[in-house]
């Protein structure tokens, strides 16, 4: 399973925001220039960050800002802001394996747990980025 790229251009416009928040007025258009999408995506996505309070975005062509403080935002709020997981679950079962067969009858008691595990595993690491360390890794990169 693959989680969709929505992910990663909200974190990629998020970061857009904050390093050129001083220089530009930050659009939709501004932010499809620099992510290579159509601006409709980006709106979509900005419209899924404000619902979460993760941006504020000004009608017409305003601009956008971060909504909170980069140490208050963390890998994890901009997973959940933006990805549509069915019922908070990563991983989505088959619907009906065959209780006839004995793998089929066993995979829930094999996978359920273990799947749930590799979950939390994958939201404790990203709980522990916020959008602080990236700009701080950007801003290394950038200065290089």
């Amino acid at each position: 399973m693959q989680i969709s790229s929505r992910f990663t251009i909200a974190v990629h416009v998020l970061l857009c925001i904050e390093t050129f928040k001083n220089d530009y007025k930050i659009t939709s258009e501004f932010l499809a220039s620099s992510v290579n999408v159509n601006p409709v995506v980006i709106r979509r996505l900005l419209q899924q960050l404000k619902k979460a309070g993760l941006v504020h975005v000004k009608r017409g062509s305003g601009g956008a800002e971060t909504g909170k403080p980069l140490t208050a935002v963390t890998l994890l709020d901009i997973y959940h802001a933006v990805e549509c997981v069915e019922e908070g679950n990563l991983f989505h079962f088959h619907e009906n394996p065959n209780k006839l067969c004995p793998v089929g009858k066993n995979i829930h008691a094999l996978l359920d747990t273990r799947l749930e595990e590799i979950q939390k595993a994958m939201e404790k690491e990203m709980n522990a980025v916020t959008l602080q360390d990236l700009m701080d890794d950007a801003e290394k990169l950038i200065e290089a």
